[in-house]
């Protein structure tokens, strides 16, 4: 088999084929290898490469299998981790300066999980810095190009990994999600991403953004995969305060079975109007159709709070990162700049701060300092909770009435890179439709939907369901895949343009 047959297999397809010995796992990750030396100068998708540790891990599965001992559904399948888990020995840096040539001294939960599990780590993915971000452009090592169209960006923060599917230079990936950055890059890339439940994967050793709406999950470029991954990272972790000590939902099998028959879906009026590009509304309207010719049952939804979600979030994310982020002070670990020996320690840490942070993440700082100041706390940060809380309800209200609910992922497909890097309201409108579940704590997937015929490009489809109900979106989001398989008679990922 070739490289390039090896590097577009399905990730539960390259674990059938090591388990049954038609593959190794080290051919398989010589050939992921090979491509990202081939095509990531013009994706910018990785930040470091672990070869010598993807080799070492992956010939241990070998080992394993020649010796007989039972192995993982994923084992000596490569992901692609978003450069925010630490990763012991291996750099960490957020994507931004201040963490430059960290090696983290320990593992992530998640990064445990997947070492046990026998998947294999290429490497850490390019990143908004901090997470900070819809487009991957803030990264303090350049931005992520979209493989569809390398003038336009993959969306953000988690782009080097949506990119690195999309350009098939890992079959899984890992991102995080603060208020779409899994989702959003997702959709722009026509790949699958999924924000699990708030608590249902553990957030210890993930660098902290904000803190009470940051989540990791599973990337991948079906929902079978993505099924595959999220069982493999997600559990309690009594390392992790926020994490919820229940049962992992059984997301595989209903990724197996997806069927909507007899399912209420929920369209939300807010997720639609002024703003929407025309394609992506086409296509989603077109989706509830198909939703409607599967058995399900259609139930228009009206949660006037939602409109409020991107004002709240706005509020809440940086009054959280402004407090995470103090730890930042070239006292203890990374950056450390004019520590000349007349330097008080208050100018060390000023100087440090100002070379090591960018742009984006210096705003949202402040923005969130002043939010929780004196005199302001009230009037900003306490009523963006009161909003939350609305929002919440809002949810609960609307899931009495149905079982999941879709919309647009984004309001556009991918935008032309350094279009919208002067205008900061202009990017936050890219997350419109995904900040509402991160401020409940709900479940949401972002699956391709199609092509915007404007432009050509991915539109994403998102599902959101009640908390610790992650099966239904694997179950609806199987149904809509094989649905859109049977129809175009391939998946949709393969229209993307060559590298």
């Amino acid at each position: 088999m070739s490289t390039s047959d090896i590097t577009r297999l399905t990730a539960a397809g390259i674990a059938e084929r090591i388990a049954s010995g038609d593959l190794t796992a080290v051919e398989v990750t010589e050939a992921h290898l090979a491509r990202i030396e081939a095509v990531d100068e013009k994706i910018n998708a990785f930040l470091h490469v672990d070869r010598e540790g993807a080799l070492a891990q992956a010939r241990a599965v070998d080992e394993k299998r020649a010796a007989g001992e039972p192995l993982g559904p994923l084992a000596g399948v490569p992901v692609a981790l978003k450069d925010i888990f630490t990763t012991e020995g291996v750099p960490t840096t957020v994507g931004s300066k201040i963490l430059e040539g960290w090696l983290p001294p320990y593992d992530a939960t998640l990064t445990k999980r997947l070492k046990a599990a026998d998947v294999v780590i290429l490497g850490k993915t390019n990143m908004d810095e901090f997470a900070m971000g819809s487009s991957t452009e803030n990264s303090a090592y350049g931005p992520t190009a979209n493989p569809w169209d390398l003038t336009r960006v993959p969306g953000g923060s988690g782009g080097g990994s949506s990119a690195s599917l999309a350009s098939y230079q890992a079959p899984l990936a890992i991102g995080t999600d603060t208020g779409g950055s899994i989702r959003q890059p997702a959709a722009l890339t026509g790949t699958v991403g999924v924000k699990p439940t708030y608590g249902g994967v553990s957030r210890y050793g993930m660098v902290a953004f904000s803190s009470s709406l940051d989540q990791g999950g599973p990337c991948a470029r079906t929902v079978l995969d993505a099924a595959l991954l999220h069982e493999a990272i997600a559990g309690h972790d009594p390392l992790d305060s926020t994490s919820i000590d229940a049962p992992v939902p059984p997301v595989v099998e209903a990724a197996r079975n997806g069927s909507v028959a007899g399912m209420r879906v929920g369209v939300v009026k807010q997720f639609r109007g002024e703003g929407y590009q025309a394609g992506v509304v086409q296509r989603f309207d077109e989706s509830v159709e198909l939703l409607r010719g599967l058995g399900a049952e259609i139930v228009e939804l009206d949660c006037p709070s939602f409109d409020l979600g991107l004002a709240a979030y706005y509020l809440i994310a940086p009054s959280e990162c402004s407090s995470n982020l103090a730890r930042f002070d070239a006292m203890r670990y990374g950056l450390r700049v004019g520590d000349d020996g007349t330097r008080s320690a208050e100018d060390v840490t000023a100087l440090t701060r100002e070379a090591g942070f960018g742009d984006e993440v210096k705003r949202r700082i402040i923005l969130g300092t002043y939010a929780l100041s004196s005199g302001y706390y009230d009037a900003y940060y306490g009523s963006a909770q009161k909003v939350r809380t609305l929002i919440t309800r809002d949810f609960e209200k609307a899931f009495e009435q149905v079982d999941v609910i879709v919309s647009p992922t984004t309001p556009t497909t991918a935008f032309p890179i350094g279009e919208r890097a002067d205008d900061p309201m202009a990017m936050y409108l890219a997350d419109l439709c995904t900040i509402p579940t991160n401020l409940a704590g709900n479940a949401a997937m972002s699956l391709p939907c199609g092509l915007a015929p404007e432009d050509g490009l991915p539109v994403g489809l998102q599902i959101i369901a009640p908390a610790m109900k992650d099966d239904r979106l694997y179950k609806v989001g199987a149904a809509v895949e094989a649905a859109f398989v049977e129809k175009w008679g391939h998946p949709l990922l393969e229209e993307a343009p060559s590298l």
